[in-house]
Formats: C-alpha cells, structure tokens, sequence
C-alpha cells in the first residue's frame, strides 16, 4: 500500500523586496519560492491549501497523472472551481509513475508569477537512480519578477485588449542577480538548505551535483547555462532519458530538465545564467539576463571577476531545437517504453494567435484597433462560471459542447507570411473534445503564422506523451510520418510547437477525466489557446472515475 504523508500550504500576502522597490506578492508557507515537496515514487500526499489571502486561489500539481483523480488536478473552472479566501481544499495526490522533478504553481488568473515550488520525486525504495547518485539535489527555478503587483499588470492587460507590460526581470530561485540594481548584495546561503540566494554551493571532484531545472516564467522559454560547466541531462519531466552533454539548456514555460553537474573544473566561482528565447516579428521581450553564483565549497583564493556563459543569441531556433531534438527516452529493460503504433484516432490542431473586434466604446491596443486572442482549431476558449469536470460528472446541460474540431474547420497555407486578415478571428466558445477509454491518439499540433506566428509550449493535464516528430512549415501527411522516430522518443507533458513548424505526440488515453491541453505561455492561456479533452470511463472497476472528495470548493 503507498505509503500517506500530509502537507499544509497557506498561501497569503508578504512583502517582498526587489529591483529597489517593495511590493506584496502572494507566497506560501512564508516563502517565495514556495516550499520544495519531496515524496518518494508512488506515494500518496494530502496537501491541506489553506487561502489567506484576498483573492480566489487554486492549486496545480504540475505533470502529476492523478490517476483516476482529477479531482485534485486544480485548473481553475476545469477541475474545480477556486478556493475562495478563508477557504480550504484539502488535494489527494496521487503519485503513480512519475520519478524526478515536477513542480506545483497557482492554476487562477496570474497567481503563479510568485506561488510556485519544486516537486522532488525519489526512486522508489530498494530502486535506484540510472546514473551516479547524486550527492546534492539542488532545484532552480527561473521566474519572472514585475515590480508592479501583478493584478495591474493584468488588469490592464485585459482592459486594453493588447499585450502585458513586459517583466522587469528574470531570476533565479527567486532573486534578479548581479545584473539588476539593488540586487547583488544578498546573504550568501547554502542553496542545498534554502532558495534565497545568489549562490549554488556545490561539491568538487567526482562527487555529482543534480541540478533539478524548473522554467516557472509567465511567458518565456528560456536558455541556460553555466560557465565552464558542461551539463548532463539525464531526465526531463520526471522521466528518465538517455545522457546528453550541452553546454546549454532550452527550456519552456512549464518544462523542467534534471541534469548532472560534476564541479570537476578549479574551484572557483562560476555563474550561471539564462535569457529569453524569443521569436516572432519585432518581439517584445525582456531581454535582460538572471545569473546566480555556482561556488565550490571548500578553502580555495577565488578569481577577482567572473565571466559569463555563452548563450544562444535570443531568436537562435536551430538552437534552441537542436536541444529539444537531442533528448530521447531511456528506453531500457528497467525502462520500457509504450509508444502507441495502431493509432485509433489522428487529430491535427492548429495553435494560433488573433485578433478580435474591440468593444464598442473601448479604445484597444492590438493591431488595427483590435483586442488580442487566440485558439485551438479556430475556437477561442470561453471558460465557464462553475467547473468543466463537476458538470461531466453531475451531467450537467449547457456548461460546455463537444464540438471541438478532430481538424483545423478549413485548410489554409499555415505558415505562409501573407495570411488574409480575414483568418484572424476565430469562434467563441466552451468546446471540448470526448475520448473513448484506451484510445490511442495522434496529434499533430501546427503553428500558424497568423499575426507573424511564435513557439508555442503546450501541456496536457493527467498525461505524459511521446514526441515522435517535429519540423518545419507545414505536416505534410504523407512524407513527415516517414521520419517519426517510435524507437525512444522522449515522454513529457509538455512540448514546444516551433515557430512556423509542428509537432506530433502520440499517448493512450487511459485515464479518466476532465483534462486540460493548453499553451503554457500566460498570455496566450489567457487569450484562449486551450481545449479541455474528457476521456470516458473504460468497463472495468479500475478503469472508471474515482468519486469526488467531500470538500470540493464551491462554485
């Protein structure tokens, strides 16, 4: 039987300083980052959200399967509605097989720019890691820092109908680094202990240090790198994947990178940093660099003056691809994998940025007076007042239809630069797609070039999916298939469609519930890149939706 353990998140104001100015920010258990949870492979962990602070709150466990369970997924108004404050949810987690690095973030409005934190998942007992244990788990999460409070930035994002105000800054575990003013002089800790540091202390030698990746940014993918030190990737969402040596990481929003760090270079003080990667005609961005100090431990006269890594330059796709491209599944007798190769059902979804009417009397900040959207397949997400998986459960009319398209509603020169303005407005609606029990799905997402076209990381809820393919212009059916690689490729929950490209993931769709596809980049979330896909009950006992627990917040 898993072995229970039990966690309590309050979740409320502070205030925090940084960039010279101070600010309240919501944070948890009085720490921003939050607090890391570490659980051993299989567990299952309640987790008390207790909500003391003034606005609605919901709580995801990022890349966590939820077997049976979505019920504790947390997206709001998909799987449950928001914890009001004073409120309290009580979250089952069910940890199944997912080994390495996760992470949970608020799933309500733009409460995740600051409650975040690491998931740590440990092999089971009497496992073993497939490379050298390590001595150190240090995780990383890279963020993004307003100095105005978030709600403004939000509220006058929807009211103008245009894009956000840009991040002030990038940072890692919380603080800017070296590069922002009022930024460098912050105690020095031991990052093994706590996240409120410029310095990572590592061990030297042969000892091996982990570094658990995590890209908790609003709406950037991001590089990174350390000086001097090459990385060893060794997992990726929490699966394991062949070692890759880089000297550099691409990563998008959601994603997180486990890789081996060996301090095998003079001990010294080395820094790590990362930066945007950002496509797209005149991107707006910020384009600052956070850096932090890897610092070997011990007695050692370090340098008088650091140098930085190099990173790819800011709009290098063949770069940031030829990471991606790079990683594969493990795929070894201890590691099996199951990719899908009778597909039941092949869909192809185009991923798109719009543009909508402005209101009458409202004056609105994208193109041509219009006000920003965006879609999946031609619709534009509407969320609904109550959740999407208490109506599918209680076969409650009228909460959402289920006419999600299995194909862009017409065919069009996705990638070309010359798009009719006409293909700019989508559809409104709650449209979700239903899944037959134990359907094995292809799906070949493709970016459009509508209003100059971007990258878009997508993440499915409850599933983990294998990336067979990826390329560039339009998924030819007949040719591209022909270069799938079905021998080990990567397993995640999240992908990244290239800019003008496509990619293809196949899964099987085994797990019952309300599950959420969307883009990880906020803004586009927020604009309406999502679907919601139910997947039915399958005959058996175990097979079927598990109840809902007592305490699901109202509606």
């Amino acid at each position: 039987m898993p072995e229970l353990c039990h966690y309590s998140k309050q979740v409320k104001e502070a205030s925090y300083t940084r960039l010279c100015s101070t600010k309240k920010i919501l944070n948890v258990n009085g720490q921003f980052p939050g607090p890391t949870l570490e659980v051993q492979y299989g567990e299952t962990v309640y987790v008390n959200v207790y909500n003391q602070g003034k606005q609605n709150i919901t709580i995801h466990w990022h890349g966590l399967q939820h077997r049976r369970y979505p019920w504790s997924d947390g997206p709001e108004y998909i799987t449950q509605c928001p914890i009001r404050p004073g409120g309290r949810f009580r979250q089952k987690l069910l940890f199944s097989t997912e080994e390495g690095t996760l992470w949970w973030h608020a799933h309500s409005d733009w409460s995740r720019a600051t409650v975040y934190g690491a998931i740590i998942i440990h092999p089971k007992v009497g496992s073993r890691y497939h490379f050298p244990k390590p001595d150190a788990d240090l995780p990383i999460i890279l963020g993004e820092w307003w100095k105005e409070d978030i709600t403004k930035v939000v509220q006058r994002f929807h009211d103008t109908g245009g894009d956000p105000n840009i991040s002030d800054a990038f940072t890692i575990n919380g603080q800017p680094g070296d590069l922002y003013p009022c930024s460098k002089k912050v105690e020095n800790y031991d990052l093994n202990m706590s996240y409120c540091c410029r310095y990572v202390q590592v061990n030297c030698g042969t000892r091996q240090n982990l570094l658990r990746l995590i890209n908790a940014a609003m709406n950037v993918i991001l590089f990174f790198a350390v000086k001097k030190q090459n990385l060893t990737v060794v997992g990726i969402d929490a699966t394991y994947t062949k070692p890759v040596s880089s000297e550099y990481v691409s990563i998008g929003p959601g994603q997180t990178v486990d890789a081996l760090l060996s301090a095998n270079q003079k001990p010294d003080r080395y820094y790590m940093t990362a930066r945007a990667y950002s496509t797209g005609p005149n991107p707006v961005f910020d384009n600052s660099t956070t850096t932090a100090i890897v610092q070997y431990r011990g007695k050692y006269t370090s340098s008088s003056s650091s140098s930085f890594p190099s990173l790819p330059f800011y709009n290098d796709t063949n770069a940031a691809f030829s990471f991606f491209g790079s990683l594969k599944s493990l795929a070894d007798k201890y590691h099996p994998i199951e990719v899908p190769l009778d597909i039941g059902n092949r869909i192809m979804i185009t991923v798109s940025v719009n543009t909508f009417p402005c209101q009458q009397n409202n004056t609105c900040a994208a193109p041509n007076g219009t006000s920003f959207g965006a879609s999946m397949n031609n619709i534009s997400f509407v969320s609904p007042s109550t959740a999407l998986l208490q109506a599918y459960y209680q076969h409650t009319n009228g909460v959402y239809g289920d006419d999600f398209p299995y194909m862009p509603p017409f065919l069009f020169n996705f990638t070309d630069n010359f798009l009719p303005v006409d293909l700019e407005t989508p559809k409104r609606g709650t449209e979700v797609m239903v899944l037959e029990y134990n359907t094995t799905l292809e799906i070949v997402l493709q970016g459009t070039s509508l209003l100059g076209g971007i990258d878009h990381p997508i993440h499915l809820h409850g599933y983990n999916f294998y990336i067979v393919g990826f390329g560039y212009g339009n998924f030819d059916i007949y040719k591209d298939p022909l270069r799938y690689n079905l021998k080990d490729p990567p397993l995640r929950n999240m992908v990244v469609v290239p800019i003008d490209g496509w990619i293809t993931v196949r899964f099987k769709a085994d797990n019952p519930g309300v599950w959420l596809l969307h883009c990880h980049i906020e803004r586009h979330m927020t604009w309406g890149m999502k679907t919601v896909f139910i997947v039915k009950d399958g005959e058996q006992p175990d097979e079927r939706l598990l109840p809902p627990p007592p305490d699901m917040p109202p509606c």
